[in-house]
């Protein structure tokens, strides 16, 4: 099933939802056996992988950026135009930093744990 890729109905559905928990980047040569990162990205300098904070400090990785993961709920095309440039303004206007993760159904999206509560009024507000 394809998503959706008219951008009134992707920010009308939206639907930002807060998951528990605070997430952290690093990187690593392998992930490490047992861990099952919320996001993987392969790059020249290793595997950057997003886990639990817990995870992070059971394990002692480097980490960085303590964030808050939200997803949007709504069912969004991977070739879907602005709606990243939509909540990424709005987030980038209120001073919020947003590092963006999509999946084949939804976009997520991780921005400073401190921020979280505010980041969720910004996409409310960011509705057309």
């Amino acid at each position: 099933m394809s998503g959706i890729d008219d951008l009134e109905l992707l920010l009308g559905g939206m639907n930002p939802r807060l998951n528990e928990g605070r997430y952290v980047w690093a990187t690593v040569p392998a992930v490490p056996r047992g861990v099952t990162p919320v996001a993987t990205m392969v790059e020249d300098e290793g595997i950057s992988i997003v886990v639990d904070l817990a995870t992070a400090t059971n394990l002692r990785l480097d980490h960085e950026f303590e964030s808050a993961w939200i997803t949007l709920e709504v069912h969004s095309s991977l070739d879907a135009v602005g709606l990243t440039a939509a909540f990424s303004t709005a987030l980038a206007d209120a001073g919020i930093a947003c590092n963006v993760v999509a999946g084949a159904k939804h976009d997520h999206l991780f921005v400073p744990y401190e921020q979280r509560h505010r980041a969720l009024e910004v996409l409310a507000e960011s509705v057309v």
